[in-house]
């Protein structure tokens, strides 16, 4: 940091790329080293949960998966949980009972006291993960949501507005018949309801964990 600010992506190139020509392990480097300088600055535990989905997209092993809590695991052992927890996010979501099973772990590890840090982008599961905190720390290029469940890898509310489009047009256009027939052909019979119980378990999820978190003060929770 410059005088209050925050290198730009290419600052952090151009450090990674001098510190290469002295050392390995320059990208770690560079980053412990501006963990390290947040942890200072907050006196908090940081943990970077990130993958690299916008550089390979459609990249199986960049999403939520259930592999993800052994690392969180080997991340908090050792750390004093007293301090709390500043939780990095930079994903695309993934699988919604990973997500959920993470999201219990780190709070018997932490309680309430986990905060989010979005840079850029936090998207289904992450703006899951990032409900789940007591707090959401953005920048002006930060996003997140909307939650979009996955249902083996297809978008669940996707499929949802696809067969609701198929009932309207079968109505008004008969004529589409045939053709939707062929689209919808390719789900299972209880693919639809499946994917209905997808989407009302990430959206209970989501009030559980706003209701006993970011919001457990508010004496009107369920508006």
């Amino acid at each position: 940091m410059k005088g209050g600010q925050l290198p730009s992506w290419n600052d952090i190139l151009m450090e990674i790329q001098k510190e290469s020509t002295v050392r390995p392990d320059a990208l770690d480097f560079v980053r412990r080293k501006y963990l390290k300088k947040l942890h200072e600055a907050t006196g908090r535990n940081v943990i970077a949960y990130y993958s690299g989905w916008l550089q390979k997209p459609g990249f199986a092993s960049a999403s939520i998966d259930d592999d993800d809590k052994n690392g969180f695991m080997n991340a908090i052992c050792g750390l004093d949980r007293s301090k709390g927890l500043d939780l990095i996010l930079h994903t695309p979501g993934g699988d919604t009972a990973a997500t959920e099973s993470i999201v219990n772990y780190l709070r018997k590890m932490f309680g309430d006291d986990i905060r989010a840090i979005i840079p850029l982008l936090s998207m289904s599961g992450g703006t899951m993960m990032a409900c789940a905190c007591k707090e959401i720390i953005m920048g002006k290029q930060s996003s997140i949501g909307p939650i979009d469940p996955q249902y083996n890898g297809v978008s669940t509310h996707g499929v949802i507005e696809e067969f609701e489009k198929a009932i309207k047009d079968a109505k008004t256009s008969p004529e589409t018949i045939p053709i939707w027939q062929v689209i919808i052909a390719k789900y299972h019979p209880t693919f639809i309801g499946d994917c209905e119980k997808a989407i009302q378990w990430s959206s209970d999820m989501v009030q559980s964990w706003l209701e006993t978190g970011m919001f457990k003060d508010c004496s009107n929770k369920t508006t």
